[in-house]
Parts: C-alpha cells; structure tokens; sequence
C-alpha cells in the first residue's frame, strides 16, 4: 500500500505528473472546442435547452439561494445569455491551453474545473455518459496535484505529496475497479456467460471500421476480449496496489491494451484518452528511465535521469497541510459512500433515502463519482432520424447525422478522443425506456429553421425554408455479414420498427405540435395562414392525391393562397372556377372568406 501511495522508497514522479497533465490539458481543449461548436445550439437563449429557463426553474424549486446554489453551483447564476456560454468557454479554453503549455498549472486547472462545472450543472441532460464527470473528478484532484508556479517545469522544487499522489491513482483504481463491479452486479447475462461483447460494438455509440471487423470476429475472439475485460478491471487494481513495480508495469500493459482497443473500435470520446491518461500515474521516474535502459536508448534514459532531481517539498504550515489532507482524505471517504450507496441500490430493500445527504450536499459537483458503465448492454441498436416534408408528406428528406449510423453504406469514421455531444445525447435519449422529450425539442426547432439546431446535422435538406412536417422514425440497425459488405457495400442492415414520437408541425403559436397524420398537419397549416399549405392543399383536392377528390374544396384552398399573392395558386383558382359552377363557386367564396376572417382575427390578436 506504502508503493501504491508512493510514500516509500527512492521513487519520484515528476515525469509521469508532467506527462499526465500535459494530457488533462489536451482532454480539455477537445471539452471546451466542443462547447463553442455546439453550446449555443444547445443551451442558448434559442437554444433547444435554454440555461436561463433552467435557473428559473432553479429559483422556483429552491427559494432558498443557499440550496440553489449547491444544486447547481455555477458561473451563470452571473449570467445566461449568449455573450456569457462564449466568454466562458473561451476562457475555458485559454485555461486548458495554458495548462497543456505548463503555465499555472494550478490555476489553470482550478479555471478548467470552475467553468466545466459551471456548463455541466447547468445541462445535466448533455453530460450523460460520465465523460463530464469523469474530467471534473480529474481536474479537482490534480490541483494539489500539479506543480506550484508560473512555469514550473517538471515541478523539482514542488514534488507530488503523497496523499496527492494517491488521491489520483485511487481514481485510476475506482475507474478499473467500479467498471467491473457493476458489470458483476447488474444481472446482465452476457457478462456473466463472455457473450457481451457478440453485441457490444454493434451497439456501441459510434463504431468504426474496427469495430466493424472486430464483431465479424468468431466467438471465441469475443471471449478472450470479455476475459481482457475482467483483466483490467479486477487483475490491473489488485496489481498495482499490492504487485509493486512490476505488477504496476503488467497492469499498464493490460490497460493500454484494453482502453486501445475501446478507443479505436468504438468512439467515446475523450473517456478512453483520459483513462489512457492516468494509466500513466502507475509509473515513475525511474521505472522510465530503467525501460529506456532495457530499450538501449541511453540518451533518453540519461534526459530522463538528469532532469529528474526531485528537490525536497516546501513545508506547508502546519494548517495548510492540515487542510490539505482533510479535504483529500474527505473526498476518499465520500468516493467510498457514494460507490456503497450504488452497489447497495443493487439489492431489493436497500433504503435509498441514506443517499439523499449526500446527493444534496455534493451531488451538483459532479466531482464524488461511481464509475458504472456498461454494466447492462442494449439489446438492439436503434436509431432515430429526423424527417421532413413540405408537400403533406408525399415525399420525406431525412436531416443527416454527421456521425450516428443512417445510411447504410458509412461506418462512422474514427473522431475519438473529439465527443460530438449532440448527436451522443440523442443516442443515449433514444435508449430510455419511455419517448424521450429532447426529440420533439430538436423536431420543433427544425420546423422552426432554426440555423443553430440545422447546424448541428452534417445537411440540411430544407435550406431554402423550412418543412411543414418533421416525422421521426424509429429503426433497428444490425451490422451485415463480411459476404454482403463485400457484395453490397452495406455495413448496415435497416429495419424500420416504427415512429418514434407522433408527427409534428408548427402551431399559430409557432410551437411544436403533434398531428396525427401528414394531411392533418397540412390543414392545420394552411388554417394558420400559411401559403405553401394552402397551395399544396388545393392541389391535393383537385387531383384526389391522399384525399377524396373535391374540386370545391381545392377551390377553397387555391382562392386562399391567390388572394395570398401566389401566382400560381390564382392560375388554378381560375381553372377551378370554371369547372365548378356557379353554386360551387359560391360555396368556396363563403367558406374560403370564413377562413381568411379567422386567420385575420389571429393576427390581430397576436
């Protein structure tokens, strides 16, 4: 344990902290690049999850500001509009540059966790995979961490304390370990018979051509990846606590092997960078140099050796220290209760109210976390599109992901350690057990034409003005054989299983609405005032297209939109007219100036 916490023996770690940190600061640059791309698009004022509704709602829940500000202790209770998501993420930004440069490293780091923890509290419903939470764990624990200092270099005159050193390779070690508990408790079949990963990539979130091939594999390969799994999240925590230097050197191997493979067939993010990352943390500077002996690279063993003169710690007061060692070894026991709490949630009658202090007083830092993922694995993979129609759903153009699996013929290309959050909540939405709500907000905001939501999908196929119609369907996609990707070109077998959310159209509030049906939404459109509906309506009626054909009716409907200003629509009017007769003509007259007197008085009372 005295080897774990690197409180024994000649070691020094100013290479790997160095090493590690210069990472934390790339992981970061992708995190705060990422929330420039898409943050506005996401919680802007316009946005689909606008901050300022959520701080009011904040406000209501909690009159207390005290309370309020636990629940989300962030920079934009200052401020939510448009100008404040820039500011802060470009800071956040300069933070994390600076902290990949070595400059301020502990400053850098406080500003990187303070503004990550400003947008992460405030979206929870866009950091829904852990790789927030895990960033915001790291960075806090790498403050004392990091070396003192302006431009400290390897930090020789500011060494790793040891209770620092610890506190971050027990995160390494709740990551290993937690990961493999939860994959022993969740009752998931797969696990327990090495079958999880027959299906694992196929329903991963965005799988690559090596996720592809791999899946191709026979079972027996899927196997030996379940055993490696095991391996590294029970064999690698053993040995690096109790198997010394060599055991440190063996779970390394077996951790870069697996968080490689994850990494390179499946795209999450930047979760697999940042454990890669504190897999680096089992090293020292002498284990470096004594590799660069073995590896006959004397000149790199010799750097290595002469840069890493450790200089004794500076003595903190004595309350300093005190501080210091409190708040590491409080954030170890909260990381022991919270782990209890999830495993105890694991057995029928566990009383789950013992985790609401906790969850009150901490929770909203996001910084005390169980690391649980993949313990139950999807069925299925399902996809859900948007789909619109301007011609009351004769004809539907599909919005394309940039990333998700949609057209059959793409696998997704290798993006990790970059997270395409958008397009990752959806995925991750998609798989709750009832219609996620997100989904009628993006459909709303694309019938609306909003360009920073049209933004977020690599084409918009109603660039010139929006449709009246977005469907949403819902399919199943399985991964085809080699032989038929040889034939076909398809990586993807695509099975519509049926909508996802009921169709939508845009209300006289121009709010997001559900329809019943294409020639409802149509209807209602062309009620509202809108010209291209009435057209379209008009042409439906006189050639019998998805409706009885009624020359009266499609008369109503031309009348509305010529008088309108649609040229087109007043040629067919003219038409109409001459094949209804007079009494016909009269009938559309009164109904066609009914409809016009009401959607007038709608006008006007707006």
């Amino acid at each position: 344990m005295e080897d774990f916490a690197g409180a024994g023996g000649d070691a020094t770690y100013l290479w790997p902290r160095w090493l590690f940190l210069r990472a934390v600061g790339l992981v970061y640059v992708l995190v705060f690049l990422g929330i420039l791309e898409e943050g506005q698009a996401l919680v802007g004022p316009r946005g689909l999850i606008p901050l300022g509704d959520y701080f009011t709602d904040l406000h209501g829940r909690f009159p207390s500001a005290f309370a309020a500000l636990i629940q989300a202790p962030s920079l934009f209770w200052l401020g939510t509009g448009t100008g404040m998501i820039s500011r802060l993420a470009w800071l956040g930004l300069l933070a994390a540059v600076a902290l990949g440069l070595n400059l301020w490293p502990r400053m850098a780091l406080t500003a990187c966790w303070v503004i990550h923890l400003s947008f992460v509290t405030a979206w929870s419903i866009w950091s829904g995979s852990q790789v927030d939470q895990l960033m915001l764990e790291v960075a806090l624990l790498c403050i004392p961490f990091a070396p003192a200092g302006y431009r400290p270099g390897l930090g020789a005159a500011s060494p790793p304390r040891p209770v620092a050193l610890f506190m971050v390779r027990w995160l390494l070690f709740r990551v290993m370990f937690e990961n493999g508990v939860v994959k022993v408790i969740s009752g998931d079949p797969r696990w327990r018979d090495l079958t999880a990963m027959d299906v694992l990539y196929e329903t991963s979130p965005f799988p690559t051509i090596l996720g592809y091939l791999d899946h191709q594999l026979p079972h027996a390969h899927h196997v030996f990846e379940a055993v490696l799994t095991y391996a590294a999240e029970f064999l690698a925590p053993a040995l690096i606590v109790f198997g010394g230097r060599r055991g440190r050197w063996v779970a390394l191997a077996i951790w870069v092997m697996f968080q490689a493979g994850i990494q390179l067939t499946n795209n999450f993010g930047w979760l697999n960078t940042a454990s890669l990352a504190l897999g680096l943390l089992l090293l020292d500077d002498q284990m470096l140099a004594g590799a660069a002996a073995r590896l006959r690279l004397r000149r790199l063993g010799a750097f290595l050796t002469a840069r890493a003169v450790q200089l004794a710690a500076p003595v903190l007061a004595p309350w300093k220290l005190y501080a210091l060692r409190t708040a590491l070894w409080s954030h170890f026991a909260l990381t022991v209760i919270v782990f209890g709490l999830f495993c105890g949630g694991a057995v029928a009658g566990f009383p789950t109210e013992l985790g609401r202090p906790v969850k009150f007083l901490f929770g909203g830092f996001h910084s005390v976390n169980s690391f649980t993922l993949f313990g139950g694995l999807l069925p299925a993979r399902f996809g859900i599109e948007f789909e619109g129609s301007d011609d009351g759903g004769v004809t539907w153009r599909p919005y394309e992901y940039h990333f998700q699996p949609q057209r059959v013929d793409r696998i997704c290309p290798y993006i990790a350690p970059w997270y395409p959050r958008f397009e990752a909540t959806l995925q991750i939405e998609a798989t709750r057990s009832t219609p996620s709500p997100l989904y009628g907000l993006v459909a709303t905001h694309l019938l609306q034409g909003d360009p920073a939501v049209t933004g977020l999908f690599a084409r918009n196929p109603f660039s010139d003005r929006p449709p009246a119609i977005i469907r949403m369907p819902a399919y199943r996609l399985t991964f085809t054989d080699a032989a038929t990707r040889r034939a076909t070109g398809a990586f993807w077998r695509k099975a519509l299983e049926g909508e996802y959310l009921p169709m939508m159209h845009l209300n006289a509030q121009g709010q997001g609405e559900a329809v019943a049906s294409p020639l409802d939404a149509v209807r209602l459109m062309g009620a509202q005032g809108n010209v291209a509906a009435q057209s379209g309506l008009g042409m439906m009626y006189a050639q019998g297209e998805s409706v009885p054909r009624d020359e009266v009716e499609a008369l109503v409907w031309f009348t509305l939109a010529a008088r309108a200003g649609d040229p087109d629509a007043e040629r067919n009017r003219r038409f109409a007219e001459s094949r209804v007769g007079p009494a016909g003509v009269q009938a559309a007259r009164l109904r066609s100036e009914a409809i016009w007197s009401a959607i007038a008085a709608r006008k006007n009372a707006k």
